[in-house]
Formats: structure tokens, C-alpha cells, sequence
């Protein structure tokens, strides 16, 4: 069986996490005969980084194409990050909302 699997590596640590929980799930679709395909997928300050906003609707119809989405840490430190001076629909977390809400996920 092929997974379709939106990797969404975040800000911080979470992008050295998620290469690990990458690996993790490789190993365990190796075991069983899978095969995990990743699609990358940017949120957060990396999606502010590159496309000046937390989530864009690109990236939730290619989230919603995939079987499931792996996540890592989304943000970053509100006193020094530059993500924080902007108003509050622009930083970070309203991508996470934002996902949420596409997905119908409460969590």
C-alpha cells in the first residue's frame, strides 16, 4: 500500500523532528510492505518566510489531496521572532487554525 503523506517540517526544532518521525515511518512501512510517499507542504513562519502568509490555499488543497499530514513544531519565540510583530491573522498559529478549519480536525 502507498501512503500519501503531507510533511509539514514547521519552525524551530519541528523540522528536525519530523526528518526523524520521517524515518520512523519508513522503517515501519518497510516492516509491513508499505511505501510512504511525502509531499512537502509549508505552515507557519516558513510559509510566512517564503509567501508572506501563515497557509496558503495551495497548500491546503494539497493537504487535503494526501492520507494524512505529519507536523512539527509550528512558530517560534513571540519576544524575538519577527513573525509576532505582525497582526495576529498573519503569524504563525493562524496556520494551524486555519488547517484545522479546512480539515475539519480538532486537533
Amino acid at each position: 500500500m502507498d501512503w500519501k503523506i503531507g510533511v509539514i517540517k514547521g519552525d524551530g526544532i519541528g523540522p528536525e523532528i519530523v526528518e526523524e518521525a520521517m524515518k520512523v515511518l519508513d522503517a515501519v512501512a518497510r516492516l509491513y510492505g508499505h511505501n510512504c510517499q511525502y509531499r512537502q507542504l509549508l505552515m507557519g513562519g516558513a510559509s510566512i518566510d517564503v509567501h508572506g502568509e501563515p497557509l496558503t490555499d495551495q497548500t491546503v488543497e494539497e493537504a487535503k489531496a494526501c492520507d494524512a499530514i505529519l507536523m512539527g513544531s509550528i512558530g517560534g519565540d513571540p519576544t524575538v521572532s519577527p513573525w509576532y510583530l505582525l497582526e495576529p491573522s498573519k503569524r504563525p498559529e493562524a496556520g494551524l487554525l486555519k488547517l484545522r478549519k479546512e480539515l475539519g480536525l480538532f486537533a
